[in-house]
């Protein structure tokens, strides 16, 4: 397994990488490679750097959607988008639910400031981060906190989680992000602390802790800290069965395994009702119950390098998993 990230590591435009698993509730690996920077004199990875996690706060949002669902400040995840905010255009948001958000089936794309069809709604899925601010307004709305709150109150406090939560401005733990391109349009530097931008950094030990709070269906030494019904919720297949077979299945933003798919990112070995969530930065926090298993590994890249293909390399990961069990 960590020849395999360590493989990874000496393809990606990066500085630093760690690896952390969790196995039958015990921690069988945890290594830190690299710098957390390409800077001189740039300080060592270890237990608490953290990474940029990029998509990977998507499983963050995901949970404070499964929140407001489950305590009825949504009342259905088959609620219209509108009807939480309706000051959102109606042609073009018209049919488009909750549940099309959360399974990146929603059909649309944004350009600038601009907001349009690309497919009809339910028909299709494509990865756009439209559906994904929409939701953190639709929480922030209807639950009157923002997903960071909603975030901080019901985990990372109570399980005294310290590194990881979303950032205004830098510090000494977290890493510089390696990019191929300094002039690279998709990096951004938000300064907004609500849980609602691409800004939030975390440890691998605690996106770890984080998978295996949901392995755990939210009871961590015997307390229940989260309702189960939450995890429940998120990680469970919430697809719309009008989408086509081959594409891939989501939870409340998470890839869920459970038909066998083409165009899954989750490996052909990994058994079903896994689940994993990526981040652009290379990270990946895959989740396995039937193994009673938590994978993360993370590195400071940004995007992939020519020659790196990146989704057979995320497959292999979980195959390579699997193979060491």
């Amino acid at each position: 397994m960590l020849d395999h990230v360590i493989n990874t590591f000496n393809q990606l435009i990066c500085s630093g990488a760690a690896v952390f698993v969790i196995h039958n509730d015990a921690i069988v690996l945890e290594e830190y490679i690299g710098k957390k920077s390409n800077k001189p004199n740039a300080s060592d990875v270890q237990e608490d750097t953290q990474f940029h996690v990029a998509s990977v706060r998507k499983s963050y949002i995901g949970f404070a959607v499964a929140y407001a669902n489950y305590y009825g400040y949504i009342q259905s995840i088959d609620d219209p988008v509108l009807t939480y905010l309706p000051e959102l255009e109606d042609a073009i948001w018209k049919n488009t639910k909750i549940r099309h958000l959360l399974t990146h089936t929603h059909g649309l794309n944004q350009k600038k400031e601009t907001v349009f069809r690309e497919y009809p709604v339910g028909r299709n899925w494509a990865y756009r981060q439209v559906g994904v601010h929409a939701l953190t307004q639709i929480v922030k709305r209807a639950t009157g906190k923002t997903v960071s709150e909603i975030v901080n109150e019901n985990v990372f406090t109570p399980l005294a989680f310290s590194e990881s939560n979303w950032y205004a401005h830098k510090h000494e733990k977290l890493v510089d992000v390696i990019l191929r391109d300094k002039k690279d349009a998709n990096w951004k530097t938000p300064e907004s602390t609500e849980g609602d931008k691409m800004n939030m950094y975390v440890s691998a030990r605690e996106l770890a802790f984080w998978g295996y709070l949901h392995l755990e269906q939210g009871n961590i030494d015997g307390s229940q800290t989260v309702p189960k019904e939450i995890i429940q919720l998120a990680t469970s297949v919430q697809s719309p069965r009008s989408i086509d077979k081959s594409l891939p299945q989501n939870g409340f933003l998470w890839f869920v395994k459970d038909l066998p798919t083409k165009k899954s990112e989750i490996g052909e070995k990994v058994p079903k009702d896994s689940y994993q969530i990526l981040g652009y930065t290379g990270v990946n926090l895959l989740v396995i119950p039937r193994e009673n298993l938590v994978a993360v590994r993370m590195f400071n890249s940004f995007g992939s390098p020519e020659g790196y293909d990146y989704l057979s390399d995320i497959r292999s990961f979980g195959n390579t998993i699997m193979s060491c069990l």
